[in-house]
């Protein structure tokens, strides 16, 4: 099975996974909205591989066969400020002061 792989340039690190290249058909209009143009990252032979960039490909098979594409978001982002704070002994974020 191939997969056709896009980034959006509104957010780093969220990829759009299609069964074939650059049909969207089955990608919601709202999500289409906000992912913004799709720029074509790569073609992807699924068979040939285990994992796709962290993602299970029993999965992302699954979610291409039952809903025709697959959305990879970002992972979480540490809270710098609040490890810092914390490292300093202090509360993980600043108390509020009316």
């Amino acid at each position: 099975m191939l997969c056709a792989v896009y980034k959006t340039r509104k957010k780093q690190g969220m990829y759009l996974y299609v069964s074939k290249k650059d049909v969207f058909d089955d990608v919601p209009e709202p999500l289409m909205q906000r992912f913004g143009k799709p720029e074509l990252v790569t073609l992807l032979a699924l068979d040939k591989r285990e994992k796709i960039a962290g993602i299970d490909k029993q999965k992302l098979t699954d979610e291409l066969n039952s809903n025709g594409f697959y959305l990879q978001m970002p992972p979480k982002e540490d809270d710098l400020l609040s490890t810092h704070r914390v490292s300093l002994g202090l509360s993980s974020s600043p108390d509020k002061k009316f």
